[in-house]
């Protein structure tokens, strides 16, 4: 009997085969829609001093920068041929032998950074707090960002490693492991995985599913839950970083790791297969940019409540009685004039 789960054969990255409609696609407007959402909630109960034009505005720059962030990181950092450095302008061209691919590979840090920095830039340029809209941001992105790895879920990529965990699944797509290593067969009696020939594949731990829960909805929860209860203005972006990275950095050990970049960092030099284990002291190039997140996330915390100006306003109270203009007043001065007559 086996102790793994199949992966849903059934399910397609393209929404209707022979398309150009997918649905990694279709979960990033989710997850726009999503922070949007979110955030104009907030606005609202907040009494927020910024106009549906200003909202849809800062979202617009923010999303643009967000994909322009995490495409470039993805091909800096992730990328170790030089393709893109002998064709730099393929990075954001959605077409290959021509055919429609979108663009495949999209760092999440790339995005988070480049999205701090516009909205940075836009609190400058408007002269709003950072720190108020930034916390709202804070707010919002996690949800959304469960639909991007239910996204890499539904295109089977971006799995763990090999596990007798019943938690573990079967993709079609993952790499098959030679039989001849003994801990492949062990795994393989463990979970009653058939085996067939001189390769076999693994159940893998479903890592984009771990981390939708605990990246998303989990850390979602908490900072929804201190919104209105932070101590100080910039509370929530410093708890995202730090939130974040601790929970990447953790499922990072479950991930097995770019086959062409391993570990960045080997404390304790080990022959285990990535596919196997990730020993404790082995760090990925995700979880050193998690650290630096988590780095972040500390030294905001300690800046921002030390700033002045740093007391939480709960509500706008100023902006609770709408700005009536001349001509509104006017209208309104005739409508009660008319319901006297009556």
């Amino acid at each position: 009997m086996s102790l793994s789960a199949n992966f849903l054969l059934w399910i397609n990255p393209e929404i209707i085969p022979g398309l150009p409609v997918r649905w990694y696609g279709l979960m990033y407007i989710f997850a726009f829609a999503t922070a949007f959402i979110l955030y104009r909630r907030q606005v609202k109960e907040r009494h927020f001093p910024m106009t549906e034009d200003d909202l849809s505005s800062m979202f617009g720059w923010g999303i643009l920068s967000l994909i322009v962030g995490a495409r470039l990181f993805s091909t800096l950092i992730y990328e170790t041929s030089d393709f893109y450095l002998k064709q730099p302008w393929l990075i954001f061209w959605p077409f290959r032998g021509g055919q429609f691919i979108g663009l495949q590979g999209m760092s999440y840090h790339g995005g988070a950074f480049a999205g701090l920095l516009s909205v940075v830039i836009y609190a400058k340029v408007k002269k709003i707090s950072f720190r108020e809209i930034g916390d709202m941001f804070a707010a919002s992105v996690p949800l959304g960002y469960t639909f991007g790895r239910l996204g890499n879920f539904i295109n089977a990529e971006l799995y763990g490693r090999a596990t007798a965990s019943p938690l573990g699944m079967i993709f079609p797509h993952a790499q098959p492991l030679p039989i001849s290593q003994s801990w492949v067969t062990e795994i393989a009696e463990k979970t009653g995985t058939v085996i067939t020939g001189a390769f076999v594949n693994l159940p893998r731990h479903p890592s984009q599913l771990y981390e939708a829960f605990f990246e998303g909805i989990v850390l979602w929860a908490l900072i929804w839950f201190f919104r209105n209860r932070k101590p100080f203005k910039g509370f929530l972006v410093g708890l995202y970083f730090l939130g974040y990275g601790f929970f990447r950095f953790i499922i990072e050990y479950f991930r097995e790791p770019d086959s062409d970049l391993g570990y960045r960092i080997e404390f304790v030099k080990t022959d285990l297969p990535t596919a196997y284990a990730h020993p404790l002291l082995s760090f990925s190039t995700g979880q050193i940019l998690c650290f630096l997140m988590m780095l972040f996330g500390v030294v905001w915390l300690i800046v921002a409540s030390r700033l002045p100006n740093r007391e939480v306003i709960r509500v706008y109270e100023e902006a609770v009685k709408p700005v009536v203009n001349e001509e509104t007043a006017e209208r309104n001065r005739q409508r009660k004039l008319r319901k006297k007559l009556r």
